[in-house]
């Protein structure tokens, strides 16, 4: 059965377009190579009720996975938590886990644990926490009905750094060793439209390979990137599928007055 992950990115800053949405993009990389499928990103602001649904519909589409960034943090409108408590029918409670582990940070500071500080030790019942090694708020881990509802920082040192030692490990585990593999090349003298049914037929070819067209300009030179991607149980397996249809594109890309600029 195929693991895949939705994300939930929180935050008003985002839906206004003040912060590049980094972490969506970083996230979705990362668990595409570690082979779990990313099928939905989706952005919502600092409101609980917007929170809680997204979530709440989320869980009806039975991802593995739901992962969310921001709104962990000691201030009024980070309420991240909160909406993941209100979507699965639980209530916010003070997780004696996580209350350790900010006031260990805190101290570290020689600062004293005030309400504010305290509020992001609250996780909803149930819910595990997970080890910040690069800031002050915990992240969370809830399991509902059969998904992994992983909670991460906005901040994205914090967010990676969660990330790589305690979510990472997470995800590679339930691929079950699948492993992603992608390659590019770069074609020039060719538009998309002349390329698209040369590409549809080298894809019926070489399936399962998934193959995607980007058009870009380079110094006013209209350029095809195309990439090349495949998952498979085994790496050497998901390396040959994808080193033949670049080759395959390649020859067939030539043949109809292509030049190949650059390959990855």
């Amino acid at each position: 059965m195929a693991v895949y992950a939705e994300l939930i990115c929180v935050g008003n800053e985002l839906l206004t377009g003040k912060v590049v949405n980094t972490n969506a993009s970083w996230l979705a990389e990362k668990a595409t190579g570690l082979g779990v499928e990313v099928r939905r990103i989706e952005v919502v602001g600092d409101d609980l009720g917007e929170i809680s649904d997204a979530i709440r519909l989320a869980l009806g589409r039975k991802p593995s996975f739901i992962i969310t960034t921001g709104g962990l943090g000691p201030t009024y409108d980070d309420m991240t938590l909160a909406g993941v408590a209100r979507a699965i029918g639980v209530e916010l409670e003070v997780n004696e886990k996580a209350l350790e582990m900010v006031r260990r940070k805190y101290e570290s500071m020689s600062l004293e644990l005030t309400p504010a500080r305290i509020k992001m030790a609250n996780l909803p019942k149930g819910g595990t926490a997970i080890a910040n090694p690069a800031g002050t708020a915990p992240g969370c881990l809830v399991e509902f009905a059969g998904t992994k509802i992983v909670s991460l920082p906005g901040v994205p040192s914090e967010m990676q750094a969660i990330f790589a030692q305690s979510v990472a490990p997470m995800l590679e585990a339930a691929a079950g060793g699948m492993v992603f593999k992608e390659a590019s090349i770069v074609l020039q003298g060719i538009p998309e439209s002349a390329l698209a049914p040369i590409l549809d037929e080298v894809r019926k070819r070489n399936l399962p390979a998934y193959f995607k067209s980007h058009p870009k300009m380079s110094e006013g030179v209209p350029l095809i990137e195309v990439h090349v991607s495949a998952k498979e149980a085994s790496g050497d397996k998901a390396e040959r599928i994808v080193r033949k249809g670049v080759l395959d594109l390649k020859e067939a890309a030539i043949l109809h007055g292509a030049k190949i600029l650059g390959e990855r």
